[in-house]
């Protein structure tokens, strides 16, 4: 198995050199062994390490985005759930941020935390326990490991993002999208239980049924009232072959209206779509995949029955795993070359999607986008998490543009940047959200018009459990 994670022994030798032992309050910095200040307040004794070596703060101030560098002062490896709680209240006691950070596939800078403490859940990776409808994992794991144990039994997470090498923790804490969503909701819509660090420290477990506020705060919660720190997930039968439909249409209109039909009848296990660059324009592709176990195979005339006349139809097959798995080589090429991704993905509301989405694409030069342009529609009763912001619509469309710049231009970034403010701000006037998973630049205002009447209970839910204002700066929901 490819491991994702970090060797905690192999990490805690490296950094033994540059471990933290205290803080200095007045000089506002960490303190190694080899340091003397009569200042220093001693740090808590850690199962694993709080560490300041260049190579550890450089990496912590960079993301999947390249957009944003905020350096932190120190990162914490932790050996166990009491570092993190440990090292909470102690930054919560002296005024120092604290971020989670997983596989840091953010693109804003959103698990990034300047001058503050960065957690690196990478050495807190391990499944505890797969059972007939469950599996129990830190938030370290990524969803590519825990799939590839769950399999083994037979089972599956009922959803998965396209790329499935992020961590547990990361994707609970801002939502998790992916085709299934249209059969099962988010991934924050599939959690059983967590287990979490409050603001203030406090170790808690959480569920629809112990500590519900906390629980329904947390998922899709952006970080900003604990540290998901274990989880348990739903799971399902897996089943064995995934058969791909790829129905490409000329125009935006007849790809909207397969959608509608299909996420009606729900005749796929997963559906999307991509607006493709062609040369003249653009192509229309629905993305529809229907999972089985042979013999039990689909009727190819059937799932393509009633759909809008197509300009043409491939078909494919591959294993299940094979099809989650199908874009982790390309991002694996991708991240070390550091290209910006200044992202934006926004959930639209059904009656507004055909002219924005039309608009948008009339004005959009396939230059300025590098990467797929994902829309594709997921009923809003299947969405259930309270801190997932959504259209009022009974059908919700995702519509992002996975942009990126290469070769790297900081002209081009800022300019992209601009566009995706004025593309975000006229989805809002339709009634549209952001999915917090962008490159957006904020204006003051702006998350509280995101949340709308739930914003109330996001101050609510900050008091009592941040009550410091430590987490999670990078989202600059309550500066």
């Amino acid at each position: 198995m490819r491991e994702t994670g970090l060797n905690r022994r192999r990490f805690l030798a490296v950094g033994a050199a540059t471990a933290v032992v205290a803080f200095d309050p007045l000089g506002v910095g960490w303190l190694t062994a080899a340091d003397a200040s009569p200042n220093g307040i001693p740090v808590p004794r850690l199962d694993g390490e709080l560490v300041t070596d260049e190579a550890a703060l450089a990496e912590a101030a960079e993301d999947y985005g390249q957009l944003v560098h905020e350096r932190p002062r120190a990162v914490l490896r932790p050996g166990s759930v009491n570092d993190i709680a440990k090292i909470v209240t102690f930054a919560a006691a002296h005024g120092i941020t604290v971020a989670m950070r997983g596989q840091g596939h953010a693109v804003h800078g959103q698990a990034q935390a300047g001058a503050g403490v960065v957690i690196d859940s990478r050495t807190m990776a391990r499944v505890h326990s797969v059972s007939a409808d469950r599996a129990v994992v830190d938030a370290g794991v990524t969803w590519s490991d825990l799939i590839k144990r769950t399999l083994a039994s037979g089972l599956t997470p009922p959803v998965a993002t396209d790329y499935i090498g992020l961590s547990v923790g990361g994707t609970l804490s801002v939502g998790g999208i992916g085709g299934a969503g249209s059969q099962h909701g988010m991934l924050v819509d599939n959690v059983i239980a967590l287990e979490v660090v409050t603001g203030a420290g406090a170790v808690m477990t959480c569920s629809k049924t112990k500590n519900r506020e906390l629980f329904d705060a947390v998922l899709g919660g952006l970080g900003q009232y604990a540290v998901i720190v274990r989880a348990t997930v739903r799971l399902i039968p897996a089943k064995t072959t995934a058969r791909v439909y790829n129905v490409t249409y000329d125009d935006l209109t007849s790809l909207l209206a397969a959608q509608r039909t299909a996420v009606a009848d729900g005749r796929f296990s997963y559906l999307e779509g991509q607006v493709v660059p062609v040369e003249g324009g653009w192509d229309y592709l629905l993305e529809g995949v229907a999972y089985f176990t042979a013999p039990n195979s689909p009727d190819d005339a059937a799932m393509l029955a009633g759909l809008p006349e197509p300009k043409s139809t491939e078909i494919a097959e591959m294993s299940y795993f094979a099809w989650l798995d199908r874009i982790t080589a390309l991002v694996d090429q991708l991240r070390p070359l550091m290209f910006p991704n200044p992202w934006i993905n926004l959930f639209l509301p059904d009656a507004a999607t055909d002219a924005y989405v039309a608009d948008l694409v009339s004005r959009l030069n396939p230059a300025d986008v590098g990467g797929p342009i994902l829309l594709y529609p997921v009923p809003r009763d299947r969405l259930t998490t309270p801190m997932v912001a959504l259209p009022d619509s009974p059908t919700v469309f995702l519509f992002a543009m996975l942009r990126v710049v290469a070769p790297p231009n900081g002209d081009t970034v800022s300019r992209l940047l601009a566009d995706n403010r004025a593309a975000y701000d006229a989805a809002v006037a339709v009634g549209g959200k952001q999915y917090p998973v962008s490159a957006i630049p904020v204006r003051p205002g702006d998350w509280r018009a995101h949340y709308g009447d739930r914003y109330s209970l996001a101050l609510r839910a900050k008091a009592r459990f941040d009550p410091h204002g430590v987490l999670t700066p990078g989202q600059h929901i309550f500066t």
